[in-house]
């Protein structure tokens, strides 16, 4: 299994002013620690040995804070000069990875699933991208992902849903995929290539009903709280 990871730990967190000072989203505190951390820990499990953190703004409070090392994992910093939206902050980060495949983590959702069953299927289906996917129900925060078996056919846009699979935020990607893009260029992962290219690449979903915390809204923010307690 690879044990490289991208985290996106690039958020403004602009819905979170009201619970939170002027820092990073991925800073926000839970019980004394920053979010961030908890998800590090999540890698830590998982035998991760190097996570590269796609940074932006403030990020100087994410490398006080951390610094090149926690509990084993080097961590490198991937710094945006200027926004490049999700896909072109992963294709700078995608520089410091090495091996073919790395994990993919949203800064501001923790979500629990396997990763080694998630790796797993990657390479027995030999995708280019696999995600894990959530089950949920009456929900319109999120766009819906329709899938046969296994393989990923369409990403729907946000609307209300009775019940359906979301994207979880947790990913493994080829590395090739990202070095197509060049460098510098502003893009959105979601939309412009996962969107994008649902047909002509490989993507595949793993499905998790494991725990998931996105502290993109105070209601959330609040959630997590109780769940780390």
């Amino acid at each position: 299994m690879t044990e490289e990871a991208i985290i996106l730990a690039g958020g403004l967190g602009t819905r979170l002013k009201s619970v939170i000072s002027d820092i990073p989203k991925p800073m926000a505190p839970i019980h004394d620690k920053p979010f961030l951390e908890y998800l590090l820990s999540y890698l830590v499990k998982f035998k991760i040995k190097k996570t590269v953190l796609s940074v932006g703004y403030k990020y100087q409070y994410i490398f006080d804070h951390f610094g090149d090392n926690y509990k084993g994992i080097e961590l490198l910093y991937a710094i945006e000069d200027k926004p490049l939206g999700t896909g072109g902050g992963i294709r700078n980060a995608v520089d410091h990875i090495n091996n073919d495949h790395f994990f993919l983590l949203n800064g501001d959702t923790y979500y629990e699933t396997d990763l080694d069953k998630l790796y797993h299927l990657h390479i027995k289906e030999k995708a280019n991208i696999t995600l894990s996917l959530l089950p949920m129900e009456k929900f319109s925060r999120y766009g819906s992902v329709k899938v046969n078996g296994t393989k990923i056919i369409e990403f729907m846009p946000k609307k209300f849903t009775e019940k359906g699979l979301i994207n979880g935020g947790v990913y493994v990607v080829n590395r090739s995929v990202f070095q197509k893009y060049s460098p510098g260029k502003k893009f959105s992962f979601e939309t412009d290539l996962l969107q994008v290219m649902c047909n002509s690449l490989n993507f595949h979903g793993y499905i998790s009903e494991a725990p998931f915390i996105d502290i993109g809204i105070p209601e959330d923010y609040k959630k997590a709280h109780e769940y780390f307690s």
